[in-house]
C-alpha cells in the first residue's frame, strides 16, 4: 500500500471512530436531563447506560466474527443505522425498559460495530506488521478527538434547545460514517483466508488455554470499570461539588484532548518498548490520579487537571493491548479476539456505571467508588506483568 492509501485508510477509520466514540462518551451529559423530563430516577437512567456498556463491548466479538462473511463495510454501515436510530427513538421513551432498547441495546451495540476490535482489526489486515501499532494509535486518538468535539457540543445543544434535539443532533452525525465505511474497505473471507488455514474455534481454542490472553481481558476489565464509572458519574461529582455543568463537559473534553496526546504517543512507543510495560505503567498512573484528586481541593481547576492526566491514559490501554493480543495469535482473527477483550472490558464497564449509580443512591456520593477504583487500577497494572510477548503459534502469528 502506498503513503496515499494509508492515510486514506487510517483517516477514514479515525473519522468513523471519532464519531462512534465521541457520542457514546457523551451519553454522561444526558443523564440528568433524561432523569428530569421522565422522573424514572438516577439509577434507571444508570442502569440503562450500564447495559449500554455491557451492549458496546458484546457486540464486537459478535461483529467481528461476522466480518468475514458480511465484510467491513455492511458491519459499518448496520452500526450506524443501529446508533442513528436508538438515539432517535430516546426522547420518546418513558420507561426504564425503553430505555434499555434505545440506549442500553441499539445504540450501544452500534457502536461496538463500529469501534477499535472492528476498525483496527479491519485496518490491521491490510498493513504490514511495523505500521499497524501506529496505526491502531492515531484511530484510538480519534476516539478522545470526538470527546474532546462532542461533550461540548452536546452540552450546548442541551443548554440551546433541550436534550431531545441533541440527541437527535447525535443520530445525524452517525449517520455520517456510512460514506467514510466504504474507504475502510470490505475485506471478505476469501480475500482474508490467504495465509492462514486455521479456524475461528481453533483459534479461540487456543487464546482460551493462553494465560497471557487471560491477563490482558482482567487488565481490560478493570480499565472499562474505570472509564465507565467516570464517564456516566464525572457530571455527578462535579454537581456534588456545586460547581456547573459546563465544568463536566469542560472536563470529558480535557480527557478527549489529552487522551490525543497519549494515544499517539503510546502507539509510537508500543514500537519501542515492551507492551506489558507501558500497560503496567498506564494503569498505574490512573491509581496514583484517583488518589491525588480524592485529596485536592475540588475547585474546577482541579477537575480540569485531573481530566489532562486521565486522558493521557484514557484509552491508551488500547494500542498495547491490541498489538499484545496481534503478536501472540496474529491479525487473522483480531478483530474477533481483540473483541472479546473488549467484552471484559465492558463488563468492567457495566458494574462502573452501575455501581456508581448504586453508591450515590444508598450513600449520597461516590467516595466508595473512587477507592475500589484506586484497588482495581492497581491490581491492573500488577496483572499485566506476567503477560508473555511471544507468538503462541509462530505459523499464524505472522500473518
Amino acid at each position: 500500500m502506498d503513503k496515499r492509501g494509508y492515510w486514506i485508510l487510517v483517516l477514514s477509520a479515525s473519522l468513523i471512530m471519532m464519531i462512534t466514540m465521541g457520542v457514546r462518551l457523551s451519553l454522561g451529559l444526558y443523564v440528568s436531563p433524561i432523569n428530569s423530563a421522565t422522573g424514572l430516577g438516577i439509577v434507571a437512567v444508570s442502569f440503562a447506560l450500564a447495559v449500554g456498556q455491557f451492549m458496546w463491548g458484546a457486540a464486537q466479538p459478535v461483529f467481528g466474527a461476522l466480518l468475514d462473511r458480511a465484510g467491513t463495510v455492511r458491519i459499518l454501515v448496520i452500526g450506524a443505522l443501529m446508533m442513528a436510530v436508538g438515539l432517535a427513538l430516546t426522547p420518546f421513551m418513558s420507561t426504564s425498559f425503553g430505555l434499555v432498547v434505545t440506549l442500553g441495546f441499539l445504540m450501544a451495540a452500534g457502536a461496538g460495530a463500529g469501534s477499535f476490535s472492528i476498525l483496527i482489526g479491519s485496518v490491521a489486515q491490510r498493513l504490514p506488521a511495523e505500521k499497524r501499532n501506529m496505526a491502531s494509535g492515531f484511530i484510538n486518538a480519534s476516539g478522545s478527538f470526538g470527546q474532546f468535539v462532542f461533550a461540548p457540543l452536546s452540552q450546548a445543544l442541551i443548554a440551546a434547545f433541550g436534550w431531545m434535539v441533541a440527541l437527535w443532533t447525535m443520530a445525524v452525525a452517525c449517520l455520517a460514517t456510512i460514506p467514510l465505511a466504504f474507504k475502510v474497505g470490505n475485506q471478505s473471507k476469501g480475500a482474508q483466508a490467504a495465509g492462514s488455514e486455521m479456524t475461528l474455534r481453533q483459534q479461540l481454542g487456543i487464546a482460551f488455554q493462553d494465560k497471557s490472553y487471560w491477563c490482558l481481558h482482567a487488565g481490560f476489565f478493570t480499565c472499562g470499570f474505570h472509564i465507565a464509572f467516570l464517564v456516566t458519574h464525572l457530571p455527578g461529582e462535579v454537581n456534588l461539588c456545586g460547581l456547573p455543568a459546563s465544568v463536566s463537559a469542560g472536563e470529558l473534553a480535557a480527557i478527549g484532548i489529552a487522551n490525543i496526546a497519549g494515544s499517539l504517543g503510546i502507539g509510537w512507543l508500543a514500537g519501542k518498548y515492551r507492551m506489558k510495560m507501558l500497560l503496567f505503567v498506564v494503569y498505574g498512573t490512573r491509581a496514583l490520579a484517583v488518589a491525588g484528586f480524592l485529596v485536592a481541593p475540588k475547585t474546577a481547576m482541579t477537575f480540569y487537571l485531573f481530566g489532562l492526566v486521565l486522558g493521557m491514559t484514557w484509552l491508551a490501554t488500547v494500542p498495547p493491548t491490541a498489538g499484545l493480543v496481534g503478536k501472540l495469535f496474529g491479525t487473522r482473527y483480531l478483530a474477533t479476539l481483540f473483541g472479546l477483550t473488549l467484552l471484559s472490558h465492558q463488563i468492567g464497564g457495566f458494574f462502573g456505571a452501575w455501581l456508581g449509580g448504586l453508591a450515590f443512591d444508598s450513600t449520597g456520593n461516590y467516595q466508595w467508588m473512587w477507592y475500589a477504583d484506586i484497588a482495581l487500577a492497581t491490581l491492573a497494572a500488577l496483572v499485566n506483568l506476567p503477560v508473555r510477548e511471544a507468538p503462541v503459534q509462530p505459523a499464524t502469528a505472522a500473518a
